[in-house]
This record gives structure tokens, C-alpha cells and sequence, in this order.
């Protein structure tokens, strides 16, 4: 469940307009050899980013200063991975940590032990059986990598013989409901099975597992303080290999039409630059909490790309809670995109209690889905 922290993204950057300074100062239970680190939806859940690490007072205390925008902040204090994260006395999981940054302040954190000092018990997930891995390795020639995918079948595509929509979707290894139950996950599949009985069209999901270590670089087609981009070449995957092979092994529609592509924070970053360059392969795109800070060039793709999105659906949701920078950051693009707000194919949502949370995506998948079956 710790690992599962890594796939929120970051919320806003660290060097932006309204910066708060806040000063962190840990103290541990006992002496340890490890550095320390601080982790949290500003630096995506790295537990050994360098910019991060604590500098050590004495044996049992360490401080770091940040520099972040104002808003929610969450964060936790690992020795380098999420396999030594910080945890409750007893070896429980303890909840994200939050900060709520209005003015410059510090703040006191007591970590009473690591999950490392007690035996972990591997959690078994179960998932429905129409949801399947199709592949638990499949390479990526683009980036020379092997990833997990996933794909979702309405319950009656087994008994059918008809051809179905399909979505790509980031970030595979919460995106399905598990069982047991987890907290951080977007449960699409419950979510296309109770719209489907209302009588939603059937559709097929495919979930690509995202790269734990360089998500940041994997999701972002631009390059970055953060590391080379490898965004392009991501997406290049998606169309060249990926969904040749999907619609080859599945009855689908291959046009763009009945092909959507969708994802959260970085994940929506990608997904707008997949539809932005791909529009005759993605008809329609889910931009869920997108992290364009990170890809200020994003904009001018945007611009570049107009006058090919002319029959193409975009859906853009956030939460006031996420930051003024990332609804800022947003609405700069729709307005790119439907500058006198009259082309219902660019819709816009903002959520007043809106998080950058599995649960808020999950619950905004239902407006998405209804919008792209129409």
C-alpha cells in the first residue's frame, strides 16, 4: 500500500509566484545511518529526491527548509525508500502528513518508528474477472522498457461478437478496483459497470502501469529539471505498438472516433499532448488535475495544434483544493482552446472541494465517461 503514495504527482512547482516558506523540524526515536528524506505531492512522492534531504542537527534531529506555493500539501519522511517509511509505533501505516500553507510557519514532526523495523506482509489483490493483465512484461521498444498492462472487458464482451470503444489509461496499478479494497485507487471498472446497467454504452479500458522512478520523465514529453523527457517517446508507444496490438487481439473500434485517452496529473499532462499530436488516433481526451507547470511548452503546442482538434472531445476537471496554480494553469489552456467558451467539445470543470486524490478521480470519471459516450 506504501508504493501506491509514489502515483500521486506533483500538485504545482517548487519555484513559483506565491511561494511560502516552511521549515520542517523531525525528530526520530533512534539513532539511524540512513539519511532521511521528506516526500510528499510537490516532489511526486520521491523517497530519495536529493533536493529533499534533511539536513542532520544531531543524532535524533534534522530540518529542512522548503520553498512551497500556497494550498495542501501532503508529505511523509522515508530513509530513502517507501520500504523504510516513516509508520506508527506499533508498525502501522500512519496517513499522509498535510500542510496547509497560508503564511511562512514551521512545524514539529515526531517519527516514532519505520515500517522496515517490522515484518511486511505482502498485501494479495484480487480483481474482478473481467479484469485482466494482458500482459505483466510487455516491451516498450520506444523507451526499452517492460511494463504491466491491464485491460478491462465489459462483462458481456464474451458473449458477444461486437466491436467496442476503447480508453488508454495512465498510471494501471491503481486503476482498478481490488480486493481487499484499497484507498488510493480510481475503481474505473466499478465505475463503467454501474454506468453500463444505466445503460451507458460499453466500452474497453486499457491501463498502462506507470515507471515508479522516472514517472516525471515518462509522462512529460518536454525536458525538465527533473530529467530528460520521455513523453514523446511514451506516446509513440501507445500508438505505435500498443494499440495496433490491442486491436488486433480484442474486437474493437479502431477509428478515432471510439478511441479516448485519459489520466491525473502528470497523467493528464500526457494525455493532452497525446491527443494534441495524435488526433486522428485519440477523438477524445480525459485531463484530470493536470501538471502543466512542469511543461510550460505545453501551451504553445497547444496553440500550434488548433486547427486540428476541430472534431475532437476534451475533458478538463480540477479542485480549488489542488492549488490556484493548477486551476490557473488550466484555464489557461481551455481558453486556448475555446476562447468564447462556445465549443461544447472543450468542457471545463472546477470542483470547489476537489483534491488531487484517487477519490475525486474517481468520482469525475463518471461526468468523463458520460461526455465522451454522447
Amino acid at each position: 500500500m506504501l508504493k501506491h503514495f509514489l502515483f500521486l504527482s506533483l500538485l504545482v512547482p517548487i519555484l513559483s509566484s506565491a511561494q511560502i516558506k516552511i521549515t520542517l523540524k523531525i525528530s526520530i526515536s533512534q539513532k539511524t545511518t540512513d539519511s532521511l528524506f521528506v516526500a510528499g505531492n510537490f516532489n511526486d512522492w520521491n523517497p530519495k529526491n536529493e533536493a529533499f534531504r534533511l539536513k542532520q542537527k544531531d543524532s535524533l534531529n534534522y530540518t529542512i527548509a522548503l520553498n512551497l506555493p500556497k494550498g495542501s500539501h501532503d508529505f511523509k519522511i522515508t530513509r530513502g525508500s517507501w520500504e523504510k517509511v516513516e509508520c506508527e509505533k506499533n508498525g502501522r501505516a500512519i496517513e499522509n502528513r498535510n500542510l496547509n500553507l497560508t503564511v511562512d510557519t514551521s512545524m514539529s514532526v515526531n517519527v516514532a518508528n519505520w515500517a522496515d523495523n517490522f515484518k511486511q506482509v505482502k498485501q494479495e489483490y484480487h480483481y474482478g474477472d473481467h479484469v485482466q493483465v494482458v500482459d505483466s512484461a510487455f516491451f516498450i521498444p520506444q523507451l526499452n522498457k517492460h511494463r504491466q498492462i491491464w485491460i478491462y472487458l465489459p462483462k458481456g464482451y464474451s458473449k458477444s461478437t461486437k466491436k467496442y470503444p476503447v480508453i488508454y489509461m495512465h498510471d494501471g496499478q491503481t486503476l482498478f478496483h481490488a480486493n481487499p479494497p484499497r484507498a488510493d485507487e480510481w475503481a474505473a471498472d466499478s465505475i463503467m459497470d454501474s454506468l453500463i446497467r444505466d445503460g451507458l454504452k460499453e466500452m474497453i479500458i486499457v491501463g498502462i502501469d506507470n515507471d515508479e522512478q522516472d514517472r516525471l520523465k515518462e509522462y512529460n514529453p518536454y525536458d525538465s529539471k527533473y530529467g530528460k523527457g520521455e513523453g514523446k517517446a511514451y506516446v509513440s508507444f501507445l500508438v505505435e505498438t500498443l494499440k495496433p496490438f490491442i486491436d488486433a487481439k480484442y474486437r474493437t473500434f479502431k477509428d478515432a472516433k471510439n478511441t479516448a485517452i485519459a489520466g491525473s496529473s502528470m497523467g493528464g499532462l500526457i494525455s493532452l499532448y497525446a491527443i494534441l499530436k495524435y488526433p486522428e488516433v485519440f477523438g477524445s481526451a480525459g485531463v484530470f488535475s493536470p501538471s502543466f507547470w512542469i511543461a510550460p511548452e505545453i501551451y504553445a503546442d497547444v496553440s500550434a495544434n488548433l486547427s486540428r482538434l476541430k472534431n475532437n472531445k476534451i475533458f478538463f476537471v480540477a479542485g480549488d483544493l489542488e492549488g490556484s496554480e493548477m486551476i490557473e494553469d488550466m484555464k489557461k489552456v481551455h481558453s486556448i482552446l475555446n476562447p468564447d467558451g462556445l465549443n461544447k467539445n472543450m468542457i471545463l470543470v472546477e470542483k470547489e472541494d476537489g483534491k488531487h486524490k484517487q477519490w475525486f478521480w474517481h468520482r469525475e470519471f463518471v461526468p468523463f465517461l458520460k461526455f465522451i459516450a454522447k
